[in-house]
């Protein structure tokens, strides 16, 4: 049993419960454990594409870890939380409404080569450990900026304080740091309330597993080898 399975993560699932709620049922079914590990993290109160490797799969993971992606967000604007998203403690801003052709303005600023700063709420490691960890623990984290690449950003739908937008970008690009750093642009603070992954490079989320149809048949008539 190897192969690629596109897998449509569910709201408060980590990569990892879907990779052991995988490995489970492969054991279950083949009676020995099974290698089964995911390509690019998703967020807990992000939903969407996560691909899942199995088997010898595992060690191709290189190959699909850097590819682009695309995404689809929702902010709120007026307000802000330390981790970027909902999980963290909001904290209004702002009043001002910003009009769609100051939004549009600042999207283009967004769009190209740029140097972002990842959140502190996230997994980079700092001295071998992770930096949330060291947020969480009340620790100071210096997070330094990386150059990452926005191919695009549409504007969906603007209705003051919610913004929603669908962007294709790089890999690297923390989604949580771009809508944080729109609001800054904005002058009105804002924080990503919904995120969603709807591709990575040629796979779409549209082809993906429902986790609520997780079973072992339908991983075996979802899983293909060919990358």
């Amino acid at each position: 049993m190897e192969g690629i399975l596109l897998i449509d993560k569910d709201l408060n699932w980590t990569s990892f419960d879907c990779v052991a709620k995988i490995r489970s049922i492969l054991r279950q079914e083949y009676g020995k454990k099974i290698k089964v590990g995911h390509c690019g993290t998703l967020d807990p109160l992000a939903t969407g594409l996560l691909i899942i490797l199995v088997g010898s799969y595992t060690k191709r993971s290189d190959e699909l870890i850097k590819k682009d992606k695309i995404y689809s967000l929702k902010m709120r604007l007026g307000y802000t939380s330390p981790t970027g998203d909902a999980e963290g403690v909001i904290e209004q801003q702002s009043d001002y409404k910003p009009n769609i052709s100051e939004i549009e303005k600042v999207l283009k600023i967004f769009t190209g080569d740029i140097e972002q700063v990842p959140p502190i709420y996230s997994a980079i490691k700092i001295n071998g450990v992770r930096s949330y960890k060291l947020a969480h623990s009340g620790k100071s984290v210096e997070m330094q900026p990386r150059p990452v690449k926005i191919y695009n950003i549409k504007l969906e739908s603007y209705k003051y304080p919610k913004l929603s937008l669908i962007t294709e970008v790089s890999s690297g690009t923390y989604i949580r740091s771009l809508s944080s750093d729109i609001g800054k642009q904005l002058k009105t603070g804002a924080y990503l309330t919904e995120l969603r992954r709807l591709s990575i490079d040629k796979y779409s989320v549209d082809n993906a597993l429902k986790m609520a149809d997780l079973n072992s048949e339908s991983l075996k008539s979802h899983l293909f080898t060919e990358l």
